[in-house]
């Protein structure tokens, strides 16, 4: 007869914990939890999903705590057993940061700007309103599309542009800029900044419609930045230049904001400095409709909020998954499985004393 050993059962605490952090997968996690009842109990209790996500991404230290999906199946009749209670809260963090962290390496890439909210200042507004850096390209509807700054004697004076995202939190890894040529005044001048800064954060407080009128306004009062990006230089080129971050970010609030650092061209007609952009485009991996936050005042803590227990669409041309394509898409089934209670698991037990034997345990 084969014997089989546990090494689990075998090793102490600290050796084992050292052996299963090697794992760098959160679907790694989620298969070592499927091999049986006591490996499921170490993973969940010792919290190695959630240890693993903050490792990857350290920006979500500052969540406060996870509130479940509605897709889970929980036994609210039960909730008042303070170990249980504890219990729902370790298996209810295990899924959500395996998700989360899988999300932030295999959700589709895409557009993440979902509209303008303000320019620091506009020169003809609405003929060059931030919204017009929404258009790609330079022209629409036949005539120039670009946002304008006024004008400055002094070239040091910076200009931001700020812009709403399309989810709440957002795994940012370039930014595009495209600065506007005007070909309609004498020798076509480049209005580009000198170099370019992005910062990221949260609103102080809970927006409105993003969709209304942009403003001219700066958004010092209004934003709380998590994120400042080292300082890029811009071309004085009228193309769509790339600048890519150093590591991808987490943009938790879904604000981004666009320091343009210096101007490099005056106009010929008043002598003034302009900044003027033509385009912009954010590239990422949005993380709705699976996940979105509620800020917790000013000191950046948030409540996480699992909203959906079913990934977005993976198009069939996206290869930026990590791990390769067909590796991807089966690691994030196999966390959505887990995350359902769904799937082929190694091990098996009757149900109704699942919860008695892993809280004994607990």
């Amino acid at each position: 007869m084969e014997i089989r050993m546990d090494f689990l059962n075998w090793l102490d605490h600290d050796t084992s914990m050292k052996i299963l952090g090697c794992l760098q997968d959160p679907a790694d996690l989620v298969r070592v939890s499927s091999v049986s009842r006591s490996w499921r109990h170490f993973v969940i209790a010792n919290g190695l999903c959630k240890q693993l996500c903050l490792r990857m991404f350290p920006h979500f230290l500052r969540v406060d705590c996870v509130i479940e999906p509605s897709c889970g199946n929980e036994k609210a009749s039960e909730v008042g057993c303070s170990k249980f209670v504890e219990w729902e809260t370790l298996k209810r963090e295990h899924k959500a940061y395996a998700f989360l962290a899988q999300g932030c390496l295999l959700f589709p890439f895409k557009e993440c700007i979902l509209d303008a909210i303000s320019a620091s200042s506009t020169d003809n507004y609405p003929v060059e309103s931030i919204r017009n850096t929404l258009l790609q390209g330079d022209h629409s509807e036949g005539r120039p599309s670009y946002w304008s700054s006024k004008g400055q004697r002094d070239a040091e004076v910076p200009e931001t542009l700020v812009y709403k995202l399309v989810a709440d939190i957002c795994v940012i890894t370039e930014i595009n800029i495209q600065p506007f040529q005007a070909y309609f005044q004498p020798g076509s001048p480049i209005y580009s900044a000198i170099s370019v800064r992005f910062l990221m954060g949260h609103p102080k407080c809970p927006m409105g419609d993003p969709l209304g009128e942009p403003l001219d306004d700066t958004a010092h009062d209004k934003f709380i930045w998590t994120y400042s990006s080292p300082e890029f230089p811009m071309a004085q080129e009228n193309s769509l230049q790339n600048f890519k971050l150093p590591e991808p970010v987490v943009c938790i609030g879904g604000i981004l904001q666009i320091e343009l650092l210096g101007r490099v061209q005056r106009q010929e007609m008043d002598d003034l400095f302009y900044i003027c952009v033509a385009h912009v485009q954010v590239k990422g991996r949005p993380l709705s409709p699976a996940f979105g936050v509620e800020m917790l005042g000013p000191s950046g803590k948030f409540v996480l909020k699992a909203l959906s227990c079913d990934p977005p669409s993976l198009p069939d041309d996206d290869d930026s998954y990590h791990g390769g394509h067909l590796h991807g898409r089966v690691d994030l089934e196999l966390i959505m499985n887990a995350w359902r209670g769904e799937g082929d698991l190694e091990y098996d037990w009757d149900s109704e004393d699942e919860v008695d034997d892993e809280l004994a345990a607990f």
